[in-house]
């Protein structure tokens, strides 16, 4: 048994420590209308202290309407509000509830359930379920075009086609054959610096991401991967280094459990929080838990902040604007 003196020299994890909170959702679902608009012209116009800006002619004169909370450009004439030409473009819902939704989001650990954020936020599963998908969205798209370097740790992860076995034992067929599986199977591949970020994609083998570890990861670079085979062709081009998991999971050398550790909290999402991670949305759920593992040693008043700008400043998403009108 430890004894309490040991005990309290033990470090304290980061999400236990108050530097983790500084964000209060009671604070946030206090906020008046005015409040809230104040709060969103504050983040999306920050260079001029929340002066509104054209985002048609970047001009910053504008024309204040009274009865309205519009502006007018002086220069083109276009108007606008605090959520033009944003992802939030076209809202219906008060502002107030998008900040809320936000603080809601960056609090969930393991991520937050469309169906959760819809009674969080009394309004329909589809309102709720466009509004997760925008933010995740906003926050992928930071990571567009990024290179990976130094330490790189590659390793993939399948998730989806799940083929239920046959009722009777003697009509059930080897599931991990190709031709008894249903093609929906998709495997994230990761590449994730040593104390830098997480880079996810995702691919129908993991064998099919060599061209795309090969632009991603710069030259010079050191990889650590697993012993499969079709890693093998990394050794090309870059100092390779293996780790075989039937013996152990590291040598003192070679080693992926950052990698590993990404793909914990997507299992853990998968399994606690959403319950199907898969299809055409996988590498947005993967983007989104490449970013919570980036920040995860950020203070949710930070991680606020960090998700309402990028939202503010990420254009009209023409993936989720009309969204369930072409898919109803």
């Amino acid at each position: 048994m430890r004894s309490t003196e040991n005990v309290g020299l033990m470090s304290q994890h980061f999400l236990l420590s108050a530097k983790a909170r500084t964000l209060s959702l009671a604070k946030v679902a206090r906020l008046s209308d005015d409040e809230a608009y104040d709060a969103f012209r504050l983040i999306r116009w920050a260079a001029t202290d929340g002066a509104p800006v054209c985002p048609r002619c970047e001009c910053a004169a504008v024309y204040t309407y009274t009865t309205r909370r519009l502006f007018k450009c002086k220069a083109c004439s276009h108007q606008f509000s605090v959520t033009s030409d944003t992802i939030f473009a076209s809202r219906k819902l008060p502002v107030r509830d998008y900040l809320l939704a936000i603080a809601i989001f960056v609090n969930g650990a393991k991520g937050h359930s469309a169906l959760q954020l819809s009674r969080d936020l009394d309004c329909q599963y589809k309102t709720a379920f466009v509004m997760a998908h925008k933010i995740r969205e906003a926050l992928a798209s930071e990571a567009h075009g990024a290179i990976a370097s130094g330490e790189v740790e590659v390793d993939g992860a399948y998730f989806g086609g799940y083929v239920k076995p046959a009722n009777h034992k003697g009509n059930r067929r080897d599931r991990r054959r190709i031709i008894n599986q249903n093609g929906k199977r998709r495997v994230v591949v990761i590449m994730r610096e040593r104390g830098g970020r997480t880079l996810p994609f995702v691919f129908k083998s993991e064998d099919a991401s060599l061209v795309k570890i090969a632009q991603t990861v710069a030259p010079g670079s050191v990889i650590h991967a697993d012993e499969a085979t079709h890693w093998d062709a990394l050794h090309a081009r870059f100092l390779t280094k293996r780790i075989n998991h039937s013996e152990s999971y590291s040598d003192g050398d070679a080693c992926t459990n950052q990698a590993e550790s990404f793909f914990s909290r997507m299992r853990r999402a998968e399994i606690g929080v959403h319950h199907r991670i898969a299809g055409d949305y996988l590498s947005a759920y993967a983007g989104e838990m490449a970013w919570r593992e980036n920040n995860r040693r950020i203070s949710n008043g930070e991680q606020y902040l960090m998700v309402a700008d990028a939202a503010l400043q990420h254009p009209v998403s023409r993936q989720w604007k009309g969204y369930w009108q072409r898919n109803s």
